[in-house]
């Protein structure tokens, strides 16, 4: 077999193996990463809606994307903007731990946050300015107190960017005493900054 002979049969077998290897990943079924797709569900520490998680979790296991829930923080104006918060995270941190569970039990990726401001529509600029994400779930208060006001929702769709879906509350998500996992977060997130 001469060199021309030989180089020619190579070039072959590279083309042929190049074809084949396009079309195998060409046939193979395309799976959205969850890290791809990001849904944010940010809620207060005076209550967390039902049907907005609800909401909030069939769109993230319908896209296969990872639920973000944020718990806003409110920092008053006399403290620190990094200061800790013990009332607002006695009631806030269990909340973020029941979407964590709920997420988990419905297999979608949860990645918690924690986000603070001086007031709600601060706390949601900084998340905006924080977080990458496709779609925004928030709930609209309803007679249970569980979710955002009109003028903060219409104050949201004139002022963030990106998709944002507005749910009707229906329902407050009431908490059963738990245990270690929520104590634990509010001792590091209570923990004076630097410590």
């Amino acid at each position: 077999m001469s060199a021309a002979t030989l180089v020619l049969a190579i070039t072959l077998a590279v083309v042929l193996l190049a074809i084949a290897v396009r079309e195998l990943l060409a046939h193979r079924p395309r799976h959205v990463t969850a890290a791809s797709s990001r849904i944010l569900f940010p809620f207060i520490a005076q209550g967390l809606s039902e049907r907005g998680l609800d909401a909030a979790l069939r769109i993230a296991r319908t896209e296969e994307a990872t639920l973000v829930p944020v718990f806003l923080a409110r920092v008053p104006m006399h403290l620190p903007l990094d200061s800790p918060l013990p009332r607002e995270c006695e009631s806030g941190l269990p909340l973020l731990d029941v979407v964590e569970q709920r997420a988990v039990n419905a297999g979608v990726p949860v990645e918690s946050r924690i986000e603070r401001g001086r007031s709600l529509r601060h706390a949601l600029q900084e998340l905006a300015r924080h977080e990458t994400f496709d779609t925004m779930v928030v709930a609209a208060v309803d007679a249970t107190e569980a979710g955002f006001h009109p003028d903060d929702i219409g104050w949201l769709l004139g002022h963030i960017d990106g998709e944002i879906i507005v749910i009707r509350a229906g329902g407050r998500i009431r908490l059963r005493p738990r245990g270690t996992r929520a104590r634990r977060m509010r001792r590091r997130h209570l923990a004076p900054a630097g410590s």
